[in-house]
């Protein structure tokens, strides 16, 4: 699951390639631990991939991503959240040492980087109302 975070008009994301592999950058957010509700394992990962304190709102995008070569196929929960606590700090360390770059880009910058999925630009900024499903996009390095 993921975190849509917009503040003052831009939208959160992060770089989770160590070592600048890549230049995709994606909401916060990652996998469940068991026995954890969805807000909960949310809550976690945003923590410690920001430094940050959240509170989880409402189902915004349902979105299924796949390789057609190797048959993975995944599906991300996409949450619409707030900053209740913590701000973003450049000396922040993910435990993982997965997530490296955070940053909050302004609408007018997300056309000039890599993003995913394709639809998040659109919904983050959207009117808030039902979830979006965006099927079977084809991943991506």
């Amino acid at each position: 699951m993921r975190a849509i975070i917009v503040r003052d008009g831009r939208l959160l994301l992060v770089n989770a390639y160590p070592g600048d592999r890549s230049d995709l950058w994606c909401a916060p957010g990652g996998g469940v631990e068991p026995g954890q509700s969805l807000p909960d394992n949310l809550r976690r990962e945003v923590r410690e991939e920001c430094g940050l304190t959240i509170e989880v709102g409402p189902l915004a995008l349902v979105n299924e991503f796949h390789d057609p070569e190797s048959g993975f196929h995944q599906v991300d929960l996409f949450f619409r959240c707030a900053i209740t606590a913590g701000r973003i700090d450049p000396a922040w360390t993910d435990p993982d040492n997965v997530v490296h770059s955070r940053h909050f880009f302004a609408p007018a910058e997300l056309g000039s980087i890599r993003l995913k999925p394709d639809s998040l630009t659109r919904v983050a900024f959207g009117n808030g109302g039902v979830p979006h499903y965006d099927p079977l996009e084809v991943l991506v390095p």
